[in-house]
């Protein structure tokens, strides 16, 4: 329980006593935590200590700050993601037995940067879809992905046709599959605006991946830039020896 008179910080203690509810099942995954203000009422400490020690476990990956529902207990182990093979976000929660999900941030036609023209191998005056979702894996933000689509390729598509599954629609309307992708891995840091997305403090690690997926024809389809929370989301690699 809370001791006032203990030398460790009040906001330490309410940490070890939420952590100790989960340990303990009282509290399990998916289950929402008391308020700040019952907290408050039951320590009879400030509403900023109660945060304190609320945002740390946040920031920790043991709870879950939903805008709008509240705060909830986390799923404690990271998404495991297979470096060989590819798949889309969405085709990957659903696979992992989790809800997919996105939230738009932005969509607009754009005349591309040089270097996105020869990335998607491009004419000089032809446009691009620009596309910045947050992704979403049981309500939980995961990622932020600003994507890249040659206007030619999808002449129609609209907001509503880039939720859920981009990949699927894409397969639909082109009758090909895209059936690979070049990918860089980096390590990053969140701007304070990444940070308001993602639900994360500012200045938290990310990984920073870069993809371009083609089609089955060799056509380049989507250049992807995502923004992964490093507290959720690890790589991994089967490395045979030769």
């Amino acid at each position: 329980m809370i001791d006032p008179k203990s030398p460790m910080p009040m906001y330490y203690q309410i940490e070890r006593y939420i952590e100790d509810l989960i340990n303990q099942k009282q509290l399990t995954i998916g289950d929402q935590i008391p308020s700040e203000r019952e907290f408050t009422d039951q320590f009879h400490v400030s509403r900023m200590t109660v945060r304190q020690a609320i945002m740390n476990l946040v920031h920790s990956g043991i709870l879950i700050r939903i805008k709008g529902k509240g705060t909830f207990v986390a799923a404690q182990e990271k998404i495991e993601k297979k470096l060989l093979g590819f798949n889309g976000f969405s085709e990957d929660m659903i696979s992992r037995g989790l809800k997919p999900g996105s939230r738009l941030l932005h969509f607009s036609r754009i005349r591309p940067s040089a270097k996105m023209i020869k990335q998607l191998k491009l004419q000089a005056e032809e446009e691009a879809y620009e596309l910045k979702r947050v992704r979403l894996a049981d309500e939980e933000p995961m990622a932020i992905e600003t994507s890249y689509i040659p206007v030619r390729i999808l002449p129609h598509l609209t907001e509503q046709q880039v939720s859920p599954s981009l990949y699927d629609y894409i397969e639909r309307e082109t009758g090909m599959t895209i059936n690979h992708a070049e990918q860089s891995i980096e390590a990053a840091i969140v701007t304070s605006e990444e940070a308001k997305i993602l639900d994360v403090a500012k200045g938290s690690p990310i990984l920073l991946i870069n993809r371009c997926a083609y089609l089955s024809n060799g056509q380049p389809i989507e250049q992807t830039k995502s923004l992964f929370r490093a507290d959720r989301y690890k790589f991994k690699i089967d490395l045979p020896r030769r």
